[in-house]
């Protein structure tokens, strides 16, 4: 009889455990639309820890372990360094998830294919960038460059191309026009990068005149961002990339992480023209009339 009342109660458990699953799938979105309209929601109601609590939180932590504050095997974890990034690239992910068909995945894998090609001639040549090398372990390495590079690279252009259709309005139709804003923004973002970089030992140029960083630096940042731009004008149409920014209000909140922490790192470490223009791409974000109390205000 205490085996049969065993059996029941499992069956009974079981029943209930496959009715908690089907309740949990029947709440889950069944088209890509009610997953597109789920994550951004998810997004909106967390920008403020997403765009502004992780990037300060990275901040801290990053200069902790460049100080020596935070002790081994937690300094400059890989993981968590990952898992940061992944969060504070979440809102630009999602954002652009409505305009992802089969040909931006084609022409974002080139990019990708692009970003690997290009670090992997930069460490061993030099070219085009300067001599560097990674200084700490950004997780698993593939022919002596992160296999995880393109979750660092690959958005820092997209934000660059998502920050001038916004502020540049109709003139940004013009090919020329685009190519010579966005270009001249992603050198202007890693003027900010590559210093906080080299001064928390994310990597090293062995000396340079600008902040540890060398000027041909920024002449490799500009055949990148070239080549991106190219990229990117022919994996999403112009016109509804600019129908989405207009309806997405966090679309550009990773560039408000960037500048929280990249700009908090390199006013820690005294770079002062880095921190100046990590300012004026804040004052630059401001003018897009995006961040409300939604963000600013946990």
């Amino acid at each position: 009889m205490s085996d049969d009342g065993a059996s029941t109660t499992d069956a009974s458990s079981g029943a209930q455990t496959d009715s908690e699953a089907e309740a949990l799938r029947d709440r889950l979105p069944s088209t890509r639309e009610g997953t597109e309209a789920l994550l951004d929601r998810v997004v909106r109601e967390n920008r403020f820890t997403i765009a502004v609590l992780f990037p300060a939180v990275g901040a801290v932590t990053l200069v902790g372990s460049a100080e020596g504050w935070i002790p081994e095997p937690f300094a400059f974890h890989p993981w968590f360094v990952l898992f940061g990034v992944c969060v504070m690239r979440s809102p630009l992910v999602v954002g652009v998830l409505p305009l992802f068909d089969r040909r931006a995945a084609g022409w974002l894998g080139v990019l990708v294919a692009y970003t690997y090609a290009i670090e992997s001639v930069g460490v061993r040549t030099g070219w085009p960038y300067g001599g560097f090398e990674y200084a700490i372990d950004l997780g698993p390495m593939l022919g002596g460059v992160p296999i995880a590079l393109p979750v660092f690279f690959i958005p820092l252009v997209v934000n660059a191309y998502l920050l001038c259709l916004l502020l540049l309005g109709g003139r940004a139709s013009s090919a020329a026009v685009r190519l010579v804003a966005v270009s001249a923004t992603v050198v202007a973002m890693d003027v900010v990068l590559d210093p906080g970089a080299v001064a928390v030992g994310f990597w090293t140029f062995g000396g340079g005149a600008f902040y540890g960083v060398p000027l041909s630096n920024y002449a490799g940042w500009v055949l990148s961002a070239v080549v991106a731009v190219f990229t990117l004008d022919r994996a999403f149409a112009t016109d509804a990339v600019r129908e989405r920014l207009a309806g997405c209000e966090f679309m550009l909140d990773d560039m408000v992480s960037f500048v929280i922490l990249w700009g908090g790192i390199n006013v820690w470490f005294g770079n002062i023209l880095p921190a100046l223009v990590a300012l004026a791409f804040g004052l630059g974000l401001l003018a897009t009339d995006r961040f409300d109390a939604g963000l600013l205000r946990p």
